[in-house]
């Protein structure tokens, strides 16, 4: 029945003769939609019926049966959703008929149109919505990337950045994707040019911004939004807007102010310039208070002769002092968003006000909560905010948001069991703070403000807020190295090296260095690791830093493993055990979970076992990552001496652990350790699952010292167990990531073991 109801509808869109775009403008339906209709997919909503019936001048009362019967058939399993980025189309999108018109049609014609107009004119409204409308022409995924050329306060995305932002939407790993600019500009164009596709790349600054993001071949759809027009670029079809015309106009006031009011619509209209945003922003405020007219808009519009801007004055006119004051402020966030915590402390007020003028700033349309207790700013709102008082210092501003954020990543430090203490200043403690007392809570806080950290701690760079800077540099790598993204956590810590040596703190630039040769560590630099962490090592046992000279050692004695000195990994490892006073019971746990790892690879298994099952026995539930550590070393150990059962056991409870604590790294190296397990057991197809989710996740954060790290031990399990061909795989793979990143001492191993396996 549902066949016979498509059938008829199909018949219904001959009768109309409009095209699919055409018909799904004039029914208030998307393409998409009318589509799975058309083809018997899906049954359509009665008034859906009964517009198309309009749309073709039949009665559509025949049908209502055939429909009642298709409504009630089996439903056909919905297809596999691709990729879709687009934002949410633009609600009640008003007037723009031509240059929608060019824009749809260009779809057919041309491969790159570049939309252009002054800020506020409507140019990502009108990307978007064509976008929408053209969906089912482009089934291989709608992508979407705003490259912030004109976001006041915020860095543009520039081309590579942009291009690994992209590689990734279309399901490329990070560690596949290339580092330099022309590389990836290179395999963008080669893993487009097999695709139907849109990417509206929204906000950018001029053409040069955006020229190496463009396709090649393929039948791709580029829109780009900009302040300045695209002459540059050649083979572009440039759309040019300019303000609303005043029928357009109008229906976007009326429709935005919640329907008519007596007066003079021109007059608001001409104090608002035609421009959209202006528009939505003056109609707000009439829509939010009911006894207002036209005329009572316009008196509080004619206290000057307004320009496009004054609209906004008009609009913080309104606005009490407080209300003022809150608003300028948030001009000054350098992240996307912000929550009333930390609104708070960016004005330095209790909570409850803060939330209060936030909800005020979103009732008048200048400020957006986007998701619930999530606020941000347009482009024009921001820079209102800053001109509303250019005079003002920053500073002080900024260093209370800032503290804030220290507050917040101690209190994450706390549920995430780092044991090195930070000398971390809080110069002023805020108002408030999330409820970050629960692992998981404060890992959910971590992850959502995480792009927000990254721009607070740029921001304290730029201003020279020295203490905070190297704060949020030390903070953020001891909290989000769980994750991966050592590259990125590195260059933080070099950047504000130097900060940390002018603040004269040895005990913060003892913790810098700490940090520093951690990270080193882990990317496979060892010889700079080593030299950072001796430099800390040093300066902790100077300041008398019992407790920050044991981790140092035992970061030493890592390195030494790395380099296969077990016997030398050894020594480090014991006296680090020997200079952790008594009283510190966690880190002296971690030491000895440590030393039974470096014993283990000694060949000391009876020793390692005896140290690591003590351990185990005390963390189990007090510190679940040292209680890790054990079940690794207790795992390997296993396996080194035939029980590969045991080892399988032991490697599950480890990976439970890490994704119960949301330790991405550490679960990669734990599922690694279990389809080598699995490997031992006969059971190669769970094996390769196990092994292949590990290194996904070591390729999304990006860490290929540790993915060399996941092949190889697996290389050698598959030639052991006789299976050559897989076992040259894997030695290959981990040869050319060696060779790739400059991981020298790991290339030897992965050679040899590609010509044992050949």
């Amino acid at each position: 029945m549902r066949d016979e109801l498509a059938g008829q509808l199909s018949q219904l869109r001959d009768l109309t003769g409009r095209s699919l775009r055409e018909l799904a403008r004039d029914i208030d339906a998307s393409s998409s939609s009318l589509s799975r209709y058309f083809s018997g997919q899906a049954v359509p909503p009665w008034p859906t019926v009964v517009a198309l019936c309009k749309a073709a001048g039949r009665d559509p009362r025949p049908l209502r049966e055939i429909w009642e019967r298709a409504k009630e058939g089996p439903q056909t399993a919905p297809a596999a959703p691709v990729r879709n980025d687009l934002p949410h189309d633009v609600t009640a999108f008003t007037g723009r008929r031509a240059e929608l018109d060019a824009l749809l049609g260009a779809a057919r014609t041309t491969q790159v149109v570049a939309i252009d107009g002054m800020g506020g004119v409507g140019k990502s409204a009108l990307a978007v919505h064509a976008a929408h409308l053209l969906t089912a022409e482009f089934p291989d995924g709608q992508f979407y990337l705003d490259l912030h050329g004109f976001t006041p306060g915020r860095e543009r995305v520039e081309p590579a950045e942009a291009l690994r932002v992209l590689l990734s939407a279309l399901g490329l790993p990070l560690g596949r994707i290339p580092e330099g600019l022309a590389e990836r500009a290179a395999l963008w164009r080669s893993e487009l040019a097999t695709r139907r596709a849109i990417v509206l790349l929204d906000n950018a600054a001029d053409a040069d911004h955006v020229r190496d993001l463009l396709p090649g071949a393929g039948q791709i759809f580029v829109v780009i939004t900009s302040r300045r027009r695209m002459v540059e670029l050649d083979g572009v079809q440039p759309i040019s807007l300019d303000v609303l015309p005043s029928e357009d106009a109008a229906r976007l006031f009326v429709e935005s102010a919640g329907g008519a009011r007596p007066g003079d619509v021109n007059e608001v209209l001409r104090r608002c310039g035609n421009l959209p945003l202006a528009i939505r922003v003056a109609a707000a405020r009439l829509r939010h208070r009911p006894a207002w007219t036209l005329d009572t808009l316009v008196e509080r519009l004619r206290e000057g002769e307004l320009a496009v801007s004054d609209v906004f004055e008009m609009s913080l006119r309104q606005l009490d002092p407080a209300q003022r004051r809150m608003f300028r402020l948030l001009g000054l966030v350098p992240g996307e968003d912000i929550d009333a915590y930390a609104a708070a402390a960016l004005a330095g007020i209790p909570l409850a006000n803060a939330r209060s003028l936030l909800e005020d700033l979103v009732d008048v349309h200048l400020v957006q909560e986007p998701s619930a207790g999530r606020y941000r700013m347009h482009d024009l709102l921001r820079q209102a905010a800053r001109a509303d008082d250019p005079t003002a210092d920053p500073a002080p501003a900024i260093t209370r948001l800032a503290d804030y954020y220290l507050s917040c990543m101690l209190a994450v430090r706390e549920q995430i069991r780092i044991l090195i203490p930070l000398p971390t200043t809080v110069s002023q403690p805020p108002p408030s703070l999330p409820d970050l007392c629960d692992h998981d809570a404060a890992i959910k806080w971590l992850d959502t403000e995480w792009d927000n950290l990254m721009a607070m701690f740029a921001l304290t760079v730029q201003l020279g807020v020295d203490t905070a800077a190297v704060g949020l540099a030390q903070l953020a790598t001891m909290a989000h190295a769980r994750r991966g993204g050592s590259e990125l956590l590195r260059k933080g810590l070099e950047v504000t090296l130097p900060v940390a040596e002018r603040l004269g703190d040895r005990r913060v630039l003892a913790s810098h260095k700490y940090l520093l040769g951690s990270l080193l560590l882990r990317m496979g630099r060892l010889d700079e690791a080593m030299s950072e962490l001796e430099d800390g090592r040093v300066l902790m046992a100077a300041e008398g830093d019992a407790v920050g000279e044991a981790m140092c050692l035992f970061q030493q004695g890592e390195v030494q493993g790395e380099l296969a000195d077990a016997e030398g990994a050894v020594q480090l490892l014991e006296r680090a055990v020997a200079v952790v006073p008594p009283h510190e019971v966690a880190v002296r746990a971690r030491l000895r979970a440590s030393l039974s790892h470096a014993l283990r690879s000694h060949g000391d298994y009876a020793a390692a076992r005896e140290i690591a099952a003590d351990v185990l026995e005390t963390t189990r539930e007090t510190d679940r990552q040292t209680a890790r550590m054990c079940l690794d070393v207790l795992s390997q150990a296993a396996l080194d001496l035939g029980d590969a059962q045991t080892a399988l056991d032991l490697a599950e409870q480890a990976v439970d652990i890490n994704r119960e604590t949301h330790h991405a790294f550490f679960e990669a190296i734990s599922l690694a350790d279990v389809a080598v397990a699995l490997l031992h057991l006969g059971r190669p197809e769970e094996a390769a699952a196990r092994q292949a989710e590990a290194i996904a996740i070591l390729e999304l954060a990006a860490e290929p010292d540790r993915l060399v790290r996941v092949h190889l031990p697996y290389a050698e399990a598959c030639l052991a167990t006789g299976n050559r061909d897989t076992a040259a795989r894997h030695f290959q793979e981990a040869l050319e990531i060696a060779t790739a990143h400059g991981l020298d001492y790991l290339a030897p191993e992965a050679r040899s073991g590609l010509s044992r396996a050949s």
